[in-house]
């Protein structure tokens, strides 16, 4: 029977002492592992599905592993000094974490973002106090990057970007702490990674690392069915501007998740679990239980980018207000 360790537990298995922190910053990583069991019945007896909650990440996400590992990194080379300001395009989640690492460290944040992100995205980056810069909703993503490199162009000695789409400290960052993390956590058993693909920063650092300690150990990217797709911070790679760290000839697999499936699990996790997240994380699940109800054994992890709360005024909420009832109350944002 697999035991779960979480933290830096010692020999004898027993949970850690909470951290203590001098800074935010110091949370960052030691994500819990919460095993699936109500919406993986019927699978294999031999088969346990696993979700990694970066949502308790002090940002929110997963984000803030590679966001403060490229400003550490970007310090540490001499390209990010006092008075200099950091930019980035993002479609959400790594814009909070560099607005949290920004003012944590004292720099100045702006952030380019696709209009049309949720408006909780929009006011945790306010309130952290970073200033955005809205790009074109029907560009996505590829927009604010295009946006992002004009401002840039412009004034290259107020900026320091990350560049998060380019940077190999982003999947460095995935390399060094998700990956031991969850190879750790699961006692070296892991036999599948599935994870979604935005910049690939995780599916790739943390793949790496497993692979590495196990080369059998099968690596596999989830992204949208369609290029018009619903599911916020995954890219469809074939109509996207393919980030420099991604390399899809690592991936043993990639499986494409329409946004109503994903939608759809989204809804479940809430329901079923208790575990309320974002659209990613609902496409991540859906494509584990297609791979895990075609093995008869295994230990299979997936990556949960965030939780929910940051989704309750988009689509993915609006949709299920329309369709049903939450109890005896009605559900409206």
């Amino acid at each position: 029977m697999l035991k779960l360790v979480t933290r830096h537990a010692g020999a004898s298995e027993t949970p850690a002492e909470p951290r203590k922190a001098e800074s935010i910053l110091d949370l960052i990583g030691e994500t819990p592992l919460l095993e699936i069991r109500k919406i993986s019945r019927g699978l294999s007896p031999g088969v346990r599905v696993f979700a990694k909650l970066e949502g308790f990440n002090p940002g929110g996400s997963v984000k803030d592993r590679p966001a403060l590992k490229m400003i550490q990194n970007g310090i540490k080379s001499g390209h990010l000094k006092k008075g200099k300001t950091i930019i980035e395009s993002t479609s959400g989640n790594t814009g909070i974490a560099l607005a949290m690492i920004g003012r944590a460290l004292g720099y100045p944040v702006e952030l380019v973002i696709p209009s049309n992100v949720s408006s909780e995205r929009k006011r945790i980056v306010a309130a952290l106090g970073a200033k955005q810069i809205f790009s074109d909703p029907l560009e996505g993503s590829d927009g604010a990057l295009r946006l992002c490199r004009k401002i840039l162009t412009d004034d290259p000695e107020k900026y320091f970007k990350p560049d998060q789409y380019y940077n190999p400290m982003n999947s460095q960052a995935h390399y060094e702490t998700t990956g031991p993390e969850i190879y750790r956590q699961t006692q070296g058993r892991i036999t599948h990674l599935i994870a979604g693909i935005g910049t690939g920063g995780t599916i790739m650092g943390t793949g790496r690392f497993l692979k590495e300690m196990n080369s059998n150990i099968r690596i596999i990217a989830v992204e949208p069915e369609e290029s018009l797709h619903g599911l916020e911070g995954l890219k469809h790679m074939a109509s996207s501007i393919v980030p420099g760290i991604y390399h899809e000839e690592e991936l043993d697999e990639k499986i494409s998740v329409s946004t109503d499936n994903a939608y759809s699990m989204v809804y479940r996790l809430s329901q079923e679990e208790g575990v309320l997240v974002g659209q990613s994380s609902g496409a991540a699940i859906h494509a584990t239980l297609e791979l895990a109800r075609k093995v008869k054994s295994g230990t299979i992890v997936t990556i949960f980018p965030d939780f929910g709360g940051r989704y309750l005024t988009t689509n993915l909420w609006t949709a299920w207000h329309e369709k049903t009832k939450v109890g005896n109350l009605k559900f409206s944002i």
